[in-house]
Formats: structure tokens, C-alpha cells, sequence
């Protein structure tokens, strides 16, 4: 299988309506993929595809998840490569019948089929990003609807060592030894009615604000796809804080100033950008968007009249390879975010690489020694463990087997594939250590207090995002634009704040929102939810439907604020009064909720809708 998807087929597999013959090169994301399952087919097919009453079930598209997004680490082919067992698989392997995979069926001996590709993963179970559970509980199946969604080509040959591949599968398995795709605390009849939803989504032009998107993400969404995007930390108070804050900082307009026209261009990291924020790094756009995920953020970021930079992040479901080149122009502006290996020579080679990519920039990620405890998605991944308390209930001696074995808890596996690509140890010493690697601008991510922002300045940095990861890390952080208005002023008095770029993330939905951090000094803002949410219902169309949104309001804002450029902003056109007066608890005003009717969100077309909105 090479960088594009293309697997190079060594025998004779099911085509569609034919058998396609050895040596044949056949694009696995592109066509349709058809697996026998008696007389329901289910099939990976392009991204818009639909159910019909010929039982053809887009499975992949409304239901591409897996265990693994439960700790965020699905790997592309360059993000594997970060351990280092480089497996190139060896296909003049014999054949491999169905029958003899079955016999292999329990966690003590269990071998896979992948894309018609026989595995013995009995040593990975311990170690697998997702837990033990999923694969124990398809020990001696054809695993492809699982694993094959939101996995980027190649990741079975950089992540698995030779060993464990066994050769080419002969013959197609048996339909009840197929695996449906991984759907927990969801019914056919919820599955078919998500791919309804999909086929009715309004028409794009319809939507006017970035709410719109999340809404109609959250009814077409399979149940871990939405818990593991909208997840914020325990009770999500740094999550719902983000937000708030910018509702606590009104304007001061001015008035009778020309603004007939508006500049909103400025210069971010040394590169000239049309819009003064970006598009922040998100993991596992196949979660969403299966068939392109952050293929079609990059072409969204690039297509339209408004170019926004893009940070790609290295737990991407695709490769940074396959990023980089769907960007429409080679000048497009991408970045690259960093988790730092423990492995520092792993962390130097990746960054050689990008920087020959043509990535513009680094943003190292400092807020994640650890996973945050994110409620919603340990729930749902808890819930999908019932497939494979079935498994093991069906089979006894699977439990005879297991009843001693210390990964039995998921979340162990996980833990342990999480330190090969987060280092816990990481200290300013490594920050400056890789100063001595790259040419590249290095930005901090997460920075969550101005003594350390401070101390960026200090030590030489680029710039830092203010940023508690979107609320997903240490509930109870502070959000980050009343950070931005407490650091500036000290940047200031220290005569430190032209050292460094400051960037702010989380919670910002409105152009009014964007305003506002440019405003308190911020050189840009990164908005990561959205995107996710406009990528899954709508790919590219939606990312640059989303952009123009922000733009326009951008545009407008500053009009009415009365200034004509991005220079002219500053914190003398806000109102801080109440910035910090947060208060978990606030007296409800019963007048004015009386009277209140909020705006209404898109709808689907033909009557397709909830009724459950008040649940929203």
C-alpha cells in the first residue's frame, strides 16, 4: 500500500462484479468496496453516499470510529513512523484460507483480516491505542469496517513490525465472520436515520452562523464521533468558560470614522494572511469526514477568495504528506503541531521532514503530560465495551484464557501506546534544545498563566497560544482571552511584547469574539470545533462556508466598532468591567427569560428533524 491508498492486490479479491486479478492497483478509498454479508452488503463507497433499498449501507461514512479515538491516537503513516518498527510487508506470502483465520480466535492466539491482509496481532493487544477489548472481542474476523475509516494508508506497515503479517487472505470470510463497523449505544434503525439526515442536510448557502454547523454535527454524527469532538474535561467548566468570557467583554464604538473600507489583512509568523485567524489543530477528522478528513480542511482552507492558515496536527487521521498536497496552492499557509516523543531523535526527524513539506511553523504542544479525563468520551467508549462482553460471554473459553491477563482494563493499553508519542518529562530546557533543530518559528501551545508567558519571552520562542486545549485538559483552567488581558499589560511593562507573537484559542465562535482578542494584543485566533463540524457535514464547501462566515462578521464588527484596519484595534475600544466576574452560578433573571425567544438553528429539509431540540 503506498502514501495515496493505493493497494497493490497480490490475489484475487471481490471486485464490483468481477474478481480483480493479481498485481492490480486499486484506490481502497476512492471506489466501492463490496463485502458479502449475506443479502445486506455493506461497502466503503465515496463520501456522499446513501442508503437505498437495495440494503447498500454506507456504514464507513456514518459510523467511521474506532476505540482509538477515545485517546486521540489514531495514526497516519508519518505519526506511526514515530515507532520505529517500519514493517514492509512481504505479499509473496501463501495464501491464507478463512477457515484457518477463524481458528485463531481468542486473545491468546488471534489473528485479523485488514483489507484482505491476514495479522496475528496477539502480541499488539496489550499495547493498542484503543484498549485490548475491540480486538479481543473480533479475535478470527475480517476487521476492515472497523479499522478501515478513520486509518490512514499505511498505517499497518509503519506501526506493525513484519512479523505480524501473515500473507494474503485466499478467499472472502464468511459474512457472520465480517465485523460491522464499531457502533456503540446505536441501533440499525439510528444508523439508517443518521444517513438519512445526511442526505437531507440544508442547503449550504442556507447557513448563517457557525452554531449551524455544530448543530446539524450533532443529529449526523455517530454517537462516539460527536461524544469524543464536543468532549470537554469532567464537568466542562473550563470547556463552557471559554465561551462565556468573551460574552463578559462588551465594545466601545466609535463614530463618524470612514469605513467604507475594511482591511482585514495582517501577518502572522512572517506570513502575509488574508484574515487574522486560523484554523487550530483538531485529531481524527476521519471521525466526520471518512473519506477525506484533513485533506478536505486544507483544500477549504485554500480554496475560496479568503486563504486561512492551517495547523495539522500529528495525531491527524491523515498523513502530513497527504495534507500538504491536497492544498490547492503550494504557498498555502500550513503549520505543523507537535507532540514531543520521548524518543527526541523520533521528535527531530519529524520535524525534518515537515520542514521540507514546506510547513511555515511549529506549535508545540505543552498542556497534555497526560490525557484529560473527558467524561463524555470514557462514557461511550465504556459502551461499546458491551461488544465485547458479548464476544466473551458467547465464548467462554475466551474468558479462560483472559482471566489473568493484566490488560483486561482498556484504558491500560492506551495509557502505555500514549507515552510513545507524549513525553511527560518535557521541560523549557527541550524547548530551547530544539531551537538547535529547525530554521522553522516555534510556538508553545497551551501556555495557561503570564509568569509562563513571560518566560517564552525570555527563553526565545516565536510565540505562544494562550490555551487551556479547548477545555479538554485540566477542568477549572482559566479561559484564555482573560489570560490574554492579564499578560498583555505585564508583556508591556516588561518591554517584552514585541519578542513574541501572543495567539488565543478556545470558545470562540462569533467575528465579534475574534475582535475582541485582537483587540486585548492577540496576533490571531485559532478556531478548531467549527471546522470539525463543517469538515463532517459538509467537507471543503463547509470549511470555506465557515471561513466566509467568520470573515463577514469579521468585516462587519469592524465597521461598526469604527475602525478600517486590523492596526487600529486596541483595549481602549473595550469595555473589561466584568471580565473577570465569573460565577458557576448566576441568579436567574425570570423576567427576561420570560420574554426570550432565542434564534432558531438550520433545519433538515423534507420534515427530516428531532424533536428532542430542547435536549440541544
Amino acid at each position: 500500500m503506498n502514501r495515496s491508498g493505493t493497494l497493490l492486490l497480490t490475489k484475487k479479491l471481490p471486485g464490483v462484479g468481477k474478481l480483480v486479478s493479481r498485481g492490480t492497483a486499486v484506490d481502497i478509498n476512492a471506489g466501492t468496496k463490496y463485502y458479502s454479508k449475506a443479502s445486506t452488503k455493506i461497502f466503503r463507497s465515496k463520501y456522499n453516499g446513501s442508503y437505498s433499498n437495495s440494503k447498500k449501507v454506507n456504514w464507513s461514512l456514518a459510523l467511521a470510529t474506532i476505540a482509538a479515538a477515545t485517546v486521540s491516537l489514531t495514526l497516519s503513516p508519518w505519526n506511526a513512523s514515530q515507532i520505529s518498527n517500519d514493517a514492509n510487508i512481504n505479499d509473496e506470502k501463501p495464501l491464507i484460507s478463512p477457515d484457518e483465520v477463524a481458528k485463531h480466535h481468542t486473545p491468546a492466539d488471534c489473528w485479523v483480516v485488514i483489507h484482505d491482509k491476514v495479522y496475528d496481532l496477539t502480541s499488539f493487544i496489550p499495547i493498542h491505542p484503543g484498549g485490548p477489548d475491540i480486538i479481543k472481542s473480533n479475535a478470527g474476523k475480517d476487521v476492515t469496517n472497523i479499522f478501515g475509516p478513520i486509518h490512514a494508508p499505511g498505517v499497518i506497515e509503519k506501526y506493525l513490525p513484519p512479523r505480524c503479517y501473515l500473507g494474503p487472505l485466499e478467499s472472502p470470510m464468511p459474512s457472520h465472520l465480517v465485523c460491522d463497523p464499531y457502533t456503540p449505544g446505536e441501533s440499525k434503525a439510528d444508523i439508517i436515520r443518521k444517513l438519512e439526515l445526511r442526505k437531507n442536510l440544508p442547503p449550504l448557502n442556507s447557513l448563517v452562523n457557525l452554531y449551524d454547523f455544530e448543530k446539524l454535527a450533532s443529529k449526523i454524527l455517530s454517537n462516539q464521533a460527536w461524544a469524543y469532538y464536543s468532549s470537554g474535561a469532567e464537568d466542562e467548566i473550563s470547556y463552557r468558560e471559554n465561551h462565556s468570557a468573551y460574552r463578559r467583554i462588551f465594545f466601545k464604538p466609535r463614530i463618524l470614522v470612514d469605513v467604507s473600507k475594511v482591511d482585514t489583512n495582517t501577518e502572522m509568523l512572517g506570513s502575509k494572511t488574508d484574515v487574522p485567524f486560523y484554523v487550530s489543530a483538531t485529531a481524527l477528522c476521519k471521525l466526520g469526514n471518512p473519506r477525506e478528513g484533513e485533506k478536505d480542511i486544507a483544500r477549504g482552507c485554500g480554496q475560496g477568495s479568503t486563504k486561512v492558515p492551517q495547523m495539522i496536527s500529528t495525531l491527524a487521521s491523515c498523513s502530513v504528506d497527504e495534507i500538504v498536497e491536497a492544498a490547492p496552492s503550494k504557498d498555502q499557509i500550513e503549520w505543523y503541531q507537535v507532540y514531543v516523543n520521548s524518543d527526541r531523535k523520533i521528535t527531530k526527524d519529524m520535524i525534518k521532514h515537515v520542514e521540507k513539506l514546506g510547513i511555515k511553523a511549529l506549535f508545540v504542544t505543552v498542556d497534555a503530560p497526560s490525557l484529560g479525563r473527558r467524561e463524555k468520551d470514557l462514557k461511550i467508549k465504556f459502551l461499546g465495551s458491551d461488544q465485547g462482553a458479548k464476544v466473551m460471554k458467547e465464548n467462554p473459553e475466551i474468558v479462560n484464557q483472559d482471566k489473568n491477563d493484566n490488560d483486561s482494563e482498556p484504558a491500560n493499553g492506551a495509557s502505555r501506546a500514549l507515552s510513545k508519542f507524549i513525553d511527560p518529562s518535557l521541560t523549557w530546557n527541550d524547548i530551547m534544545e530544539m531551537r538547535k533543530w529547525t530554521k522553522l518559528p516555534i510556538v508553545i501551545k497551551g501556555v495557561q498563566r503570564v509568569e509562563d508567558v513571560v518566560k517564552a519571552a525570555e527563553v526565545g520562542v516565536n510565540g505562544v497560544v494562550l490555551s487551556n486545549h479547548g477545555g479538554r485538559q485540566l477542568d477549572y483552567s482559566r479561559p484564555p482571552i482573560e489570560l490574554l488581558a492579564e499578560a498583555m499589560p505585564i508583556l508591556k511593562e516588561k518591554q517584552l511584547d514585541d519578542k513574541l507573537e501572543l495567539y488565543v484559542d478556545g470558545g470562540i465562535r462569533r467575528g465579534t469574539d475574534v475582535l475582541k482578542a485582537l483587540c486585548l494584543g492577540a496576533k490571531g485566533v485559532g478556531l478548531g470545533r467549527p471546522f470539525l463540524y463543517a469538515n463532517s457535514c459538509y467537507g471543503k464547501d463547509g470549511v470555506q462556508r465557515a471561513i466566509e462566515m467568520l470573515t463577514e462578521e469579521l468585516e462587519m464588527s469592524m465597521r461598526l466598532l469604527g475602525v478600517t484596519s486590523i492596526k487600529d484595534l486596541s483595549s481602549d475600544l473595550l469595555d473589561l468591567t466584568n471580565l473577570k466576574g465569573r460565577s458557576v452560578n448566576v441568579s436567574k433573571d425570570y423576567l427576561f427569560d420570560n420574554v426570550y425567544r432565542t434564534n432558531t438553528l438550520a433545519s433538515f429539509q423534507n420534515g427530516y428533524d428531532d424533536d428532542d431540540d430542547d435536549d440541544d
